[in-house]
Formats: C-alpha cells, sequence, structure tokens
C-alpha cells in the first residue's frame, strides 16, 4: 500500500548507496510522505515529479469545469492544456522557466501572446491569422494558477517520466493481481522448470542489455510454457457439463450487445494524430 512507499525508498536508497552508486535526482509522484523524507533526509537530491501524474491530476479538475454552466468550452482547450504542460517541462532548464511558461497560458486562452515575465515575455508559435478559441472565465484561472499547483509545476521532471516502471508494473499485475491471492500450489503451477541439455545441465543464455553499457547478464532458459490444460478443461467441460451447449448457445445469441464506447466519439484525423503525438515527445 501507499504507506509502505517511504520504507520502500529508504531500502532501495541504501541499497544503492552501499552498491557506490551516486543519486542525484528521483522522478516520483506527489506522494506527501516521498516529499517529506527526501525534503527532511535527502536534501541533496533533486526531487522532480512525473508530469503524467500532475496533468492526471489537473485534467479531472478541467473535465469538472467544462461540465459547469457556461464553462463548456473548455472541454476543447483540456487536451491542449494538458499538452502545454509537457511542452513547459520539457523546453525549459529550471523550476522558473517552466512556472512562466505555464503561466503565459492564462494569457493565451484569452488571446493575449505577450507576458510580463521576462523568463518568457511571449508565445513561441506563429502569428494567428484568426482568432484562436478564447476562454474568458475566473473559474479556469483559478485552477490554471493555484498555489500548489504552481509549486508543483517547478518541481516536473524535464527529461525522464516514470512511464517505463508504470509499464513494468502492469506487466507484473497480470502475472500476480494485487486483488488476488495465489496458493503456494497455484504458483507453483504457473513455474516453469529449467531446460536442461541431454547431458542433465541446466541451460543459460547470455545476453547484453542496454542498461549495462556493454557488460553482460546470464538469464536461466525455462521450457516453454504448454497449454494443453486448456483442451483438456474444454473437453471435461462439453463431456461432463455441458452435453448439449445448443440451448446456451441460442439464448446467447438474443442477448443485446452494445455498441463499443469508443463508437460515441469522433475519430480523428490519424496522419494529424500521429503528428501531434511525435511533437509532443521530439524533446
Amino acid at each position: 500500500g501507499s504507506t509502505h512507499m517511504e520504507k520502500g525508498l529508504i531500502r532501495s536508497l541504501n541499497l544503492l548507496e552501499n552498491s557506490g552508486v551516486k543519486i542525484s535526482s528521483i522522478i516520483s509522484d506527489r506522494h506527501l510522505q516521498i516529499q517529506k523524507f527526501l525534503r527532511e533526509q535527502k536534501p541533496e537530491i533533486k526531487h522532480f515529479y512525473d508530469v503524467w501524474h500532475v496533468a492526471k491530476g489537473l485534467s479531472k479538475k478541467l473535465e469538472a469545469l467544462s461540465k459547469e454552466r457556461d464553462c463548456g468550452k473548455v472541454k476543447n482547450w483540456r487536451q491542449s492544456i494538458i499538452n502545454h504542460m509537457y511542452w513547459s517541462a520539457t523546453t525549459s532548464a529550471t523550476g522558473q522557466e517552466i512556472d512562466a511558461k505555464w503561466t503565459s497560458l492564462a494569457n493565451h486562452v484569452q488571446d493575449v501572446h505577450t507576458h510580463s515575465n521576462v523568463l518568457f515575455p511571449q508565445c513561441q508559435h506563429a502569428a494567428l491569422t484568426e482568432n484562436i478559441f478564447r476562454l474568458v472565465t475566473g473559474k479556469l484561472e483559478k485552477i490554471l494558477l493555484d498555489t500548489r499547483l504552481l509549486k508543483d509545476i517547478e518541481k516536473l521532471s524535464p527529461h525522464h517520466q516514470t512511464s517505463a516502471i508504470e509499464g513494468f508494473h502492469s506487466l507484473i499485475l497480470k502475472f500476480a493481481p494485487k486483488n488476488l491471492v495465489f496458493s503456494f500450489h497455484g504458483m507453483l503451477c504457473r513455474e516453469r522448470e529449467q531446460l536442461q541439455t541431454q547431458q542433465g545441465r541446466p541451460v543459460y543464455k547470455i545476453h547484453f542489455p542496454k542498461c549495462k553499457k556493454g557488460m553482460y547478464s546470464v538469464q536461466a532458459l525455462k521450457k516453454k510454457p504448454t497449454y494443453e490444460y486448456v483442451e483438456k478443461l474444454l473437453n471435461s467441460l462439453f463431456t461432463e457439463v455441458l452435453l448439449d451447449p445448443q440451448p446456451f448457445t441460442a439464448e446467447l445469441a438474443l442477448v443485446p450487445v452494445p455498441p463499443p464506447l469508443c463508437a460515441a466519439f469522433e475519430r480523428p484525423d490519424k496522419d494529424e494524430a500521429i503528428a501531434g503525438f511525435v511533437s509532443r515527445f521530439s524533446h
């Protein structure tokens, strides 16, 4: 759980430092225990926030605001505002510069493109031939210039994000879900044995992961997974449980199937979507 985050961080830092690794910065979400520990115990380590976690919270507030009276235009701006947060973080050298670029958004949505902050005095986009879709709302400005959000904006990570480790955790959850506890026998059934040669020697593989920069790692090769049990389960189902599946399949065909959720949204032009994705991560 989240209450164990600080203990896990302490163990990880101790392991790395005892191994001779000097840590200059850490990127995490805005967990309060992590903030306090690094601020009080490790002030020499720079603490950055993952942009996605900050953008996620802001996106929820913008979505809620767009549903209020006379604020429907915010919905058309929501993705552009999130993209601006990523751009501000990845194109800035200091937290103050990130803050200057971010706060310029309050002017930009009102079609004002010169700003009082000397770190970012003018928008970098080309001259606009038409008036942009203006937003004039004190509620939006209150969200964008919230004091706590501005403090977090200054600590956004300019380069690396936590998406890689989030993907790793997602992979782990496929094999060990948090809401499902496997028994010893269940884990034993999922484990594959190591390959062996004809002489009975275990088989290993040498590979060169990019993270080791030319150094190699030794990996034990496991037997290929087998799926014969699936056929056995199906045979048991149709020979012992469902002797005549026809009534069940006929009844299933009568169940109305709603259209997929994505059918309710307008599909964007693929080339435009790819161009936006490439420009967002070009830094």
